[in-house]
């Protein structure tokens, strides 16, 4: 059974969820509307974006159920013309967001303070990552267990399990 967050396919779930991510950052809604101008085809009101605060807010994306482990993983955006990375830490049972971070740059560092923002908020729990090396080093100085996993269908799966809320 699959959740659907939207009725409709008008914004990209990641539109949403970088929207949401920037208010509660601390941006206005004017400000975090004006953010999205990069993104030619999403550029989104205030007030729609108001209502996506209404709808979801931070409870809605964010649930804070029984953790099982943190699926981990990052991949590079556009925003503009700059390049960035976003991380995003799933719930693999509930399938459910855990956790988003954008950086410039990917490293064990920028890994390894994710991992500590997760830990903070849900305690240790084995981390599953893919193969790349900045995961097992954070993993290591943070004292958690990192499984890596390698699949062929990578980019589908993953697209399958971050966004099966979407239409």
């Amino acid at each position: 059974m699959t959740v659907r967050l939207f009725e409709r396919n008008r914004t990209l779930t990641f539109i949403v969820m970088y929207s949401l991510y920037l208010y509660f950052l601390g941006l206005s809604l004017r400000n975090t509307s004006n953010a999205l101008e990069p993104f030619k085809d999403q550029k989104r009101s205030h007030v729609a974006i108001w209502n996506w605060i209404q709808r979801f807010g931070s409870s809605q994306i964010y649930k804070r159920k029984r953790v099982s482990a943190f699926i981990i993983d990052e991949t590079i955006i556009q925003i503009g013309w700059k390049h960035f990375w976003l991380w995003i830490c799933i719930e693999p049972i509930h399938s459910s967001v855990l956790g988003i971070h954008i950086s410039e740059e990917r490293n064990m560092f920028v890994a390894e303070n994710f991992i500590r923002s997760l830990v903070e908020k849900y305690g240790k729990h084995t981390v599953y990552t893919d193969g790349c090396t900045w995961y097992p080093q954070a993993c290591t100085f943070l004292h958690l267990k990192q499984v890596a996993f390698y699949f062929r269908e990578k980019s589908y799966r993953k697209s399958n399990a971050i966004f099966q809320r979407q239409d």
